[in-house]
């Protein structure tokens, strides 16, 4: 089987400003601990203050973006994986890039003159991570880019498609687009709950992708902030995960299913009107450096084995290895080679 470009990502390119702070800061700019937002004028001066605060590290993120590269990682095939988003033409940008080819992905950046790259201050308090995304460059990203000869062929050659949710607050049209596509080539595109907000105040585009959506993922947060958010009074995730793969879809062709994880709790699939469950690695709390980056990783180990056609169980297995190895270090960063068998 031939897997250069096999699977493709689109998403929100973001320069992780990772530090160990404390309650007080978090305080200070209203942020919850484990949750996920969008900056707002008062969390504008945070990335200053954390930097001649706290020890920072910046490291290559966006959701989408390290799930690609976990499964690039884990895949250890090069090229078998591409990626677009929006990007700024400056030197975090540039690190961007750099980062990325590294790391063996095929990107290909909108570069947006306008804006900064993106980033994303990562709040690290007793190994437990917020985040708060100023989006700048990655909120440019437009569909004429996707349209480009040149950034269509990967759409064309691609059989997977992953999209983190936070892109549908980006280029809902450019979703739309390679969902379309996906649904018509008979491929497989899947896409992420994401934050407690997308679910909450992106709800339209979030309904109108997901007919499309062959695999739905997400954390046990953001499918109980979906049941709320739908009416649908139970907080039972099993529960929620049954009735998110219940819901129509546009393509008959392949069956949805539904993947929650849970923290150190056991991973929730739903499929054919069943629910099995699949315990984690557990990791002893002396052991976790931080939670950034793990729910991306799981999708990203899981990918590398749903596009070798592996069945579900090593699907989850994978991503289970990749959470637990991302979790023992800084941000979504790896060891250079996997020792998942």
């Amino acid at each position: 089987m031939a897997y250069e470009g096999i699977l493709l990502g689109m998403g929100n390119p973001l320069l992780d400003i990772s530090a160990v702070v404390d309650e007080d800061f978090l305080k200070k700019y209203g942020i919850k601990l484990n949750d996920a937002i969008l900056a707002e004028d008062k969390h504008l001066p945070m990335y200053e203050e954390m930097t001649k605060k706290y020890e920072v590290e910046y490291i290559a993120g966006g959701a989408t973006q390290n799930s690609i590269r976990v499964a690039q990682w884990m895949l250890q095939i090069p090229g078998a994986t591409s990626y677009m988003g929006c990007i700024g033409k400056d030197k975090f940008g540039e690190e961007m890039k750099k980062n990325s080819k590294l790391a063996g992905v095929n990107v290909h950046y909108y570069e947006d003159g306008t804006a900064p790259t993106g980033t994303c201050a990562v709040c690290v308090v007793g190994g437990e991570r917020s985040l708060v995304a100023n989006l700048s460059a990655a909120n440019c990203y437009k569909s004429e880019h996707l349209k480009k000869p040149e950034n269509w062929a990967l759409v064309e050659k691609a059989k997977y498609f992953y999209v983190a949710g936070f892109f549908l607050t980006v280029s809902p049209e450019s979703i739309q687009l390679v969902a379309e596509h996906a649904a018509a080539k008979n491929n497989v595109f899947m896409m992420n709950l994401s934050a407690p907000f997308i679910c909450e105040f992106f709800r339209d585009v979030q309904e109108k992708a997901l007919p499309y959506m062959d695999y739905v993922f997400g954390n046990e947060t953001e499918a109980r902030t979906f049941s709320k958010v739908h009416g649908w009074e139970t907080d039972n995730v099993e529960e929620i995960a049954l009735k998110i793969s219940q819901w129509p879809k546009a393509s008959g062709t392949h069956k949805r299913i539904t993947v929650i994880t849970q923290g150190a709790d056991p991973v929730v699939v739903a499929e054919d009107g069943k629910v099995k469950k699949f315990p984690v690695i557990l990791l002893p709390k002396e052991k976790l450096v931080d939670t950034n980056g793990a729910g991306d990783a799981f999708v990203g180990g899981f990918l590398s084995q749903l596009v070798q056609e592996k069945p579900i169980e090593e699907c989850v297995r994978a991503g289970c290895y990749a959470a637990n190895v991302i979790i023992q270090r800084s941000g979504c960063t790896y060891p250079e080679k996997p020792s998942f068998n």
